[in-house]
Protein backbone atom coordinates (compact mmCIF):
# COMPACT_ATOMS: atom_id res chain seq x y z
CA UNK A 1 0.00 0.00 0.00
CA UNK A 2 1.29 3.26 -0.84
CA UNK A 3 2.51 5.81 1.46
CA UNK A 4 0.86 9.64 1.39
CA UNK A 5 2.07 12.40 2.69
CA UNK A 6 -0.01 14.90 3.86
CA UNK A 7 -0.09 18.47 5.46
CA UNK A 8 -2.67 20.05 7.24
CA UNK A 9 -3.15 23.09 9.10
CA UNK A 10 -5.30 23.90 12.04
CA UNK A 11 -5.40 27.09 14.79
CA UNK A 12 -6.90 28.21 17.43
CA UNK A 13 -9.38 25.96 19.25
CA UNK A 14 -8.49 22.86 16.94
CA UNK A 15 -5.04 23.47 17.48
CA UNK A 16 -5.09 23.37 21.35
CA UNK A 17 -7.87 20.24 20.79
CA UNK A 18 -5.46 18.36 19.20
CA UNK A 19 -2.44 19.28 21.22
CA UNK A 20 -4.19 18.34 24.52
CA UNK A 21 -4.79 14.29 22.86
CA UNK A 22 -1.62 14.03 21.96
CA UNK A 23 1.65 13.84 24.09
CA UNK A 24 2.46 12.99 27.44
CA UNK A 25 -0.84 13.64 28.95
CA UNK A 26 -2.83 12.87 25.73
CA UNK A 27 -3.86 9.31 24.35
CA UNK A 28 -1.76 9.65 21.13
CA UNK A 29 2.03 9.27 21.10
CA UNK A 30 2.24 12.10 17.89
CA UNK A 31 -0.73 14.09 15.63
CA UNK A 32 -0.28 11.62 13.11
CA UNK A 33 -1.37 8.43 15.32
CA UNK A 34 -4.39 11.05 16.71
CA UNK A 35 -4.87 11.64 12.73
CA UNK A 36 -4.82 7.93 11.56
CA UNK A 37 -7.56 6.99 14.21
CA UNK A 38 -9.88 9.62 13.28
CA UNK A 39 -9.80 8.50 9.97
CA UNK A 40 -10.42 4.86 10.80
CA UNK A 41 -13.19 5.92 13.18
CA UNK A 42 -15.01 8.21 10.29
CA UNK A 43 -14.89 4.94 8.02
CA UNK A 44 -15.90 2.75 10.65
CA UNK A 45 -19.08 5.29 11.16
CA UNK A 46 -19.31 5.59 7.37
CA UNK A 47 -19.89 1.79 6.91
CA UNK A 48 -22.01 1.63 9.95
CA UNK A 49 -24.18 4.11 8.39
CA UNK A 50 -24.42 1.85 5.22
CA UNK A 51 -25.04 -1.13 6.89
CA UNK A 52 -27.98 0.70 9.06
CA UNK A 53 -29.42 2.15 5.89
CA UNK A 54 -29.61 -1.52 4.29
CA UNK A 55 -30.52 -3.23 7.44
CA UNK A 56 -33.34 -0.77 7.52
CA UNK A 57 -34.19 -1.45 3.64
CA UNK A 58 -34.30 -5.10 4.31
CA UNK A 59 -36.66 -4.49 7.91
CA UNK A 60 -39.31 -2.60 5.51
CA UNK A 61 -38.91 -5.44 2.55
CA UNK A 62 -39.51 -7.97 4.67
CA UNK A 63 -42.70 -6.32 6.69
CA UNK A 64 -44.26 -5.21 3.47
CA UNK A 65 -47.13 -7.37 2.85
CA UNK A 66 -46.87 -10.18 -0.03
CA UNK A 67 -48.65 -8.27 -2.58
CA UNK A 68 -46.51 -5.63 -2.78
CA UNK A 69 -43.67 -7.51 -4.29
CA UNK A 70 -42.71 -6.93 -8.11
CA UNK A 71 -41.01 -9.39 -10.31
CA UNK A 72 -37.87 -7.16 -11.65
CA UNK A 73 -35.03 -8.49 -13.85
CA UNK A 74 -31.36 -7.81 -12.66
CA UNK A 75 -31.49 -5.22 -14.97
CA UNK A 76 -34.21 -3.62 -13.55
CA UNK A 77 -32.60 -3.54 -10.30
CA UNK A 78 -29.61 -1.70 -11.80
CA UNK A 79 -31.19 1.18 -13.42
CA UNK A 80 -33.61 1.81 -10.69
CA UNK A 81 -30.18 2.02 -8.16
CA UNK A 82 -28.74 4.32 -10.46
CA UNK A 83 -31.25 6.69 -10.17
Amino acid sequence: MPRTTMTIRVSGALSDFVAANVGEYGAYENVSEYIRDLIRRDMERVERAASDRLKAELNRAFSAPEGSYVSLTAAEVIARNQG
